[in-house]
C-alpha cells in the first residue's frame, strides 16, 4: 500500500511532512518528539494534491490486514448497517480513498430512501398574506399593515422544509467537496431542491426520529459520523482534506458494543458524582467494569488506582483495564484495599488482529472478549 505511515511513527514523507508543519488545524494529531515529527494516537486518510495518505494502527503485519482491521473496527464500533456488498468495497479500496466509499455509501443509501418520498412535517409560519390563512394576528396586523390589502397571519405548512431534510442536504453539499464523483449527491440535492440550505452547527444538532422519518436515520448517523471527522485543509492551489479518527474512542466504542452484545445489561460511559470525584467509568457489566486504554502501558499511576478503587468500592465490582495487544502485551492481577473493602484490578489485553471477511473477525473478536470476559465470572 503507497503512502502509508502508523500511529506512533515518525512522518517520513517529506511532502506530508512539510504541509502538516505548515497546516495548524493538523498540529493536534501529530507531535514533535525528538527532533522528529510523529503521528498521535489518529488514524484515517490524509488527501494531499490528489495524493492519499494513510495513518494506520500497526496491528498486522500485513498493511491489508492493518487497513481492513481498522476499517472493520470502525463499521462495527459506528454501527453502520452496510450490506455485505457495501462491505467488500470498502476493503478492497485501491483507485478510491476509503473516504469516497463512506461517501458513496451514504449517497446511496439516501438517494433509495429520497425515491420511496421525501420527509415532510408541520412547519409553522408567520407571514403578511393577501388572504387569510390559519390564525389571524391582531398584534402584527396592528404593526405592519395600515391599510387592509394584507392580512397577517400563522398556518402550518407540511412541508419538506424541516430540521432534518436541512441537515441532509447540508451534509449533500458538504461532502461533496471529498469526492470525485458528485453524481449521486447531485441527484440528492435535486430531489430536495424545495429546503433551504443553511450551515448546520453539527455540534448543537438535534433530531426527532419517529415512525415517518425513521428510515433515515442510518443516512443521519453516517452523515454526522462523516461530517464529525472531516477536516477541510483547503489551499488557492488544491483541495486537500483529512479524515482521521481518535483511536482512544473508537478502541472503547468497538469494545462497548462487543461487550453489550455478551451482556445485555451492560452500561455504557456511565456518570456518578462520589463525593467530589466524578466517577466515569468506560463499561458497566452485570459484575464488572471495564476502562478501555488505547496506549502503551507504563506504571500504573497513584491515580490510576484511586480511580479503579474508586469505581470498585462505589459499584461493588471487579475492573479490568483492558489494552490492545498490539500496544501492551502483559496481563497483571492486583488487589487494591484491605480486606475490609478490596477490588481486584486485572490489567489484560486483546489481540485485535485476525485475517477473516468482516463476519468472521466480528465473531472470533466477540470469542477473545468472552474469554477475558469469562475469567472474571466464572
Amino acid at each position: 500500500m503507497p503512502n502509508k505511515t502508523h500511529e506512533h511513527q515518525e512522518i517520513t514523507d517529506e511532502i506530508l511532512k512539510e504541509y502538516i508543519i505548515a497546516t495548524s488545524s493538523l498540529h493536534r494529531y501529530f507531535k514533535f518528539e525528538w527532533g522528529c515529527l510523529k503521528a498521535r494516537h489518529y488514524c484515517g486518510i490524509l488527501h494531499l494534491n490528489h495524493a492519499n495518505y494513510y495513518i494506520l494502527p500497526k496491528i498486522a503485519y500485513s498493511e491489508t490486514q492493518n487497513l481492513n482491521t481498522f476499517i472493520y473496527m470502525l463499521i462495527y464500533a459506528y454501527d453502520m448497517k452496510l450490506s455485505n456488498e457495501d462491505i467488500a468495497h470498502c476493503v478492497n479500496v485501491k483507485s478510491h480513498s476509503i473516504v469516497e466509499v463512506f461517501v458513496d455509501i451514504f449517497a446511496k443509501g439516501l438517494l433509495n430512501e429520497l425515491k420511496r418520498g421525501v420527509y415532510k412535517e408541520y412547519q409553522t409560519h408567520q407571514d403578511n398574506l393577501t388572504t387569510l390563512r390559519g390564525k389571524y394576528l391582531l398584534n402584527e396586523n396592528y404593526k405592519h399593515n395600515f391599510t387592509h390589502h394584507k392580512i397577517y397571519c400563522e398556518y402550518d405548512e407540511f412541508s419538506p422544509d424541516n430540521p432534518l431534510n436541512q441537515f441532509l442536504l447540508y451534509a449533500i453539499k458538504y461532502l461533496q467537496r471529498f469526492v470525485q464523483n458528485k453524481k449521486l449527491l447531485k441527484q440528492c440535492e435535486v430531489i430536495l431542491d424545495e429546503v433551504e440550505a443553511k450551515v448546520i452547527d453539527i455540534h448543537r444538532l438535534t433530531i426527532d426520529f419517529n415512525r415517518l422519518n425513521h428510515r433515515f436515520k442510518r443516512s443521519y448517523e453516517l452523515a454526522l459520523l462523516l461530517l464529525h471527522q472531516s477536516i477541510p485543509l483547503f489551499t488557492t492551489h488544491q483541495k486537500s482534506f483529512a479524515f482521521l479518527f481518535d483511536m482512544n474512542v473508537l478502541f472503547e466504542k468497538f469494545i462497548a458494543r462487543i461487550v453489550k452484545e455478551l451482556d445485555s445489561d451492560t452500561q455504557i460511559q456511565n456518570q456518578r458524582v462520589l463525593n467530589d470525584l466524578i466517577l466515569k467509568p468506560d463499561i458497566i457489566t452485570s459484575k464488572l467494569i471495564i476502562d478501555t486504554k488505547y496506549k502503551k502501558r507504563e506504571s500504573i499511576k497513584q491515580s490510576d488506582k484511586y480511580q479503579a478503587f474508586a469505581y470498585g468500592i462505589h459499584y461493588q465490582k471487579d475492573v479490568m483495564l483492558l489494552y490492545p495487544k498490539h500496544l501492551e502485551d502483559r496481563d497483571r492481577d492486583l488487589i487494591l484495599g484491605n480486606r475490609e473493602q478490596a477490588v481486584k484490578l486485572k490489567i489484560a489485553s486483546i489481540d485485535l488482529d485476525f485475517d477473516g471477511c468482516y463476519e468472521e473477525y466480528i465473531r472470533e473478536m466477540k470469542r477473545r472478549m468472552e474469554v477475558l470476559y469469562g475469567y472474571n465470572f466464572n
